[in-house]
């Protein structure tokens, strides 16, 4: 991606011109600038130098009165659905951005790219090139907070192999978009060390970054042979910053010794400078695996902090980002009690991936072609999981005609978070909506003082995934739920009266089973009196996932029985149940209805 178009050239620009313009601003090119009419084309040594010059040419320098565009030379025919948005406002929240990209089409991929520029620059992938060329039609110049977008096509490698199998056929669900999708060279198979793949992030004063790299690199060398690691130093990043980040690539135990490492030769630089008395180590986590390190009432963090007798504590919500999803852990201590600190923080953060990878692949198994990634959920360092293997490619749709099941769940959320849910003049919410491809309604309060207030989504599958898990993160950055809380909200979907008997279980072993597999608790309320379409409510409280996983696996059962139904296999239905509980049952939990 280093060859580069140069538009809007007055006539009388010669590359002479350019050369000097390039020669002026210190950016690099290789070969001859190819002149055409209004246009031109040259090369850059790398990526890094053509975004360099996109950022400081395109709308900015002026030649011969016209101010010139610099962007990606991209051939027709490898103009397919990547597109490259710069000029994005650097606090913008994702979610924003995400409506915004949605109003054009389904967004497969959105991945942010690491620049020098003081605003966001993001590569999208589109599901088909016409949603790709809608948007770059409607979005190039677009307004955004007195910024006015910059869209180009980017080359996308996979084009030839998609125009032969069509807009829509044989990818790949669940890869993700803040995330790479990391696969081997040449192959379809994701790479054997995708998993092993959380870096350690670290984030250290700009000051000791020299002699972390020592000598012409030799000490950042010496390390990564060492500690048999790949350590990138990312001097670039926010320039003129006090600190830079490193991410370290390795096995847990070779992160480890690679931070050790670090940690000794910048407590050591900082004595000899008489700088400071101490360095403290700081640890970068993306926000979804923080709440998992806190633990519930911050007990996980305290447990750390005793074990390892050192003082933590994590930045605020409030500094989260478009352009920074991460949160900074910063460990006080000896060298060798922040070290095994470190240790403990990882291990957290890793089991934390590792349970959303295992609940990832159960909501593919269960929503076949959800596009899991488009949420987010995974930090951009970390490779994305591989889909089960039974969805290497899209599953049976879902309903006749193929059209997605509507469903409609009520989430509970607390009554002072509805003006954040619904935004200025309602602005949140219609995004939110849009993006998740989900109808969201505030339902009036029940009463003046009601504490919770329940919103109503309507939409198929993988909209509820995406809608809910929106409504989850915006209640954990607007604070309804503490720093050191996990958000756990109640939800209810209905139920056929009649199937309710099957969401139980004999003697409650179904519902049993739901808890013991999602570890949300789920609870048919006993004695309930059907509604007017002859259904009952089922309760799910938990926290994300688990409240996901519980609601695809009831869904699941009553498929199971609408098909008997079909089948013949119901019989004829008697007289509407009313739900008791068995007394003395687990929990409180239903039982098998019994008939009057």
């Amino acid at each position: 991606m280093n060859k580069l178009y140069i538009g809007n050239l007055n006539e009388n620009v010669t590359a002479e011109d350019l050369v000097k313009t390039f020669e002026d601003y210190k950016i690099p090119y290789s070969g001859q600038f190819l002149m055409k009419t209004g246009y031109a084309f040259v090369d850059c040594p790398d990526d890094q130098w053509a975004m360099k010059a996109i950022e400081t040419f395109s709308g900015k320098v002026e030649l011969h009165g016209k101010r010139i565009e610099v962007e990606h030379s991209v051939p027709k025919k490898h103009r397919t659905r990547k597109l490259q948005i710069r000029n994005i406002p650097p606090h913008l929240q994702w979610e924003v951005l995400d409506g915004l990209l949605a109003q054009y089409g389904t967004v497969e991929n959105c991945e942010q790219v690491n620049t020098e520029s003081e605003t966001a620059v993001v590569n999208v992938t589109y599901g088909t090139r016409e949603h790709a060329r809608q948007a770059i039609q409607k979005l190039n110049g677009y307004q955004f907070e007195n910024n006015a977008l910059r869209v180009s096509y980017i080359p996308d490698e996979n084009s030839e192999v998609d125009s032969q199998r069509g807009p829509d056929n044989g990818r790949r669900p669940g890869y993700g978009p803040r995330g790479n999708r990391q696969m081997s060279p040449g192959s379809g198979i994701p790479s054997k060390h995708q998993h092993a793949d959380i870096p350690l992030r670290l984030l250290v004063p700009t000051q000791y970054v020299g002699a972390i790299i020592g000598k012409e690199g030799a000490t950042i060398r010496n390390i990564t042979k060492q500690t048999q690691s790949k350590i990138d130093v990312h001097r670039k990043e926010n320039a003129g910053a006090a600190e830079k980040p490193i991410s370290i690539h390795s096995t847990p135990e070779g992160c480890s010794s690679a931070c050790r490492m670090i940690l000794e030769i910048m407590n050591q630089e900082a004595k000899d400078t008489k700088t400071a008395d101490e360095v403290p180590l700081k640890v970068l986590a993306h926000n979804n695996f923080v709440g998992r390190l806190i633990g519930k009432e911050g007990r996980n963090l305290k447990k750390v902090e005793q074990d390892t007798d050192t003082k933590i504590t994590i930045s605020p919500l409030q500094d989260l980002t478009l352009y920074n999803p991460e949160r900074t852990i910063t460990v006080k201590g000896s060298i060798e009690a922040c070290c095994l600190a470190e240790q403990e923080i990882m291990k957290k953060v890793r089991e934390a991936y590792d349970n959303d990878i295992a609940a990832m692949n159960q909501q593919t198994h269960l929503i076949p072609g959800l596009n899991l990634g488009a949420i987010g959920l995974f930090p951009p360092s970390s490779a994305m999981p591989p889909p089960s293997l039974g969805n290497s490619v899209p599953g049976p749709p879902y309903g006749p005609m193929g059209a997605a099941e509507q469903e409609t769940v009520h989430v509970y959320i607390p009554a002072q978070a509805v003006g954040a849910l619904i935004g200025k003049k309602g602005q949140h919410i219609k995004q939110l909506s849009r993006f998740a491809g989900a109808s969201i309604k505030i339902a009036p309060a029940e009463a003046p003082d009601s504490k919770m207030r329940m919103v109503i989504v309507t939409g198929p599958p993988e909209a509820q995934f995406k809608a809910q898990g929106r409504i989850y993160g915006k209640l954990k950055e607007e604070n309804f739920f503490g720093p050191k809380e996990e958000v756990k909200l109640e939800t209810h979907i209905k139920v056929a009266a009649a199937a309710a008997g099957r969401v139980i279980g004999k003697g409650g072993k179904t519902v049993n089973e739901l808890q013991n597999l999602t570890a949300a608790e789920v609870v048919v309320p006993r004695e309930q009196t059907p509604d007017e379409h002859d259904q009952v409510i089922v309760k799910i409280i938990g926290h994300f996932y688990a409240s996901q996983l519980a609601q695809r696996k009831i869904r699941d059962i009553l498929t199971q029985v609408k098909q008997q139904q079909k089948g013949g296999m119901g019989g004829q239905q008697g007289p509407h149940p009313q739900v008791v509980t068995e007394p003395g049952s687990p929990q409180g939990l239903a039982q098998e209805p019994r008939r009057k």
